[in-house]
């Protein structure tokens, strides 16, 4: 009993000293209550016990997934992290364990899918880091004075709606993909210049593409 006690006492004390410096000490482990570090929000066992974590409350899913903090990312490394955290927080992997611990690696496995896809998409990526900034969405109303933008989207529109043609929605099918991809560049470019009102409005187009991407997945004839 003694040399356990003595064995947590010694992993707190190395926590405590492993933690950033001014950042305060995470809560104590749920299962054996050895003190622990700060968190970054990457998920973490107890260096005693091994007992899985919470996720932190609003955790950075840049940090999280191991990326910078830039609308350009490495989709590969991406893809890679994501694999490593599911492995590591899969709730198959807590069958036997706690029901307190099964529920934590659910909650981590559905937040490093949401950080995933979220990074994935240009769409999602770039919204998410008008939110880390503090700049709030643009709205349908903001591309109002783009005149010519909207009719191009109320063109596309018409032509979807009307069209029963495989060919012609393969054809809108491209046109969007190359409007997306045009966006996708100006977009890199505003982030990179930290021009984070011209990012707004080209996120706001990219918006009204995203929406027709939907309606095209519903108008695809099976094949």
């Amino acid at each position: 009993m003694r040399a356990a006690l003595r064995a947590r006492l010694g992993w707190a004390r190395r926590a405590l000293r492993e933690a950033a410096p001014g950042r305060a000490p995470g809560p104590p482990c749920w299962s054996c209550g050895t003190a622990l570090a700060g968190t970054d929000g990457t998920p973490r066992f107890c260096p005693a016990c091994q007992a899985l974590q919470p996720p932190a409350p609003r955790p950075d899913l840049f940090r999280l997934m191991d990326c910078d903090r830039s609308f350009s990312i490495d989709v590969r490394q991406l893809q890679r992290r994501f694999r490593s955290l599911q492995r590591a927080v899969h709730p198959d992997r807590f069958g036997q364990r706690p029901p307190k611990e099964q529920y934590y690696s659910e909650q981590h496995s559905s937040l490093i899918n949401k950080a995933y896809q979220t990074l994935l998409n240009p769409l999602s990526r770039g919204l998410y880091l008008l939110e880390l900034s503090g700049v709030e969405p643009a709205q349908e109303t903001d591309c109002d004075a783009d005149s010519a933008f909207l009719m191009e989207i109320m063109e596309i529109n018409e032509k979807l709606a009307e069209s029963k043609n495989e060919d012609i929605i393969e054809e809108i099918e491209t046109l969007i993909k190359v409007k997306q991809e045009e966006l996708t560049r100006e977009l890199t470019a505003a982030f990179e210049r930290d021009d984070l009102q011209e990012a707004k409005k080209l996120l706001g187009k990219m918006k009204y593409f995203a929406n027709l991407e939907d309606k095209l997945k519903t108008k695809k004839i099976p094949s």
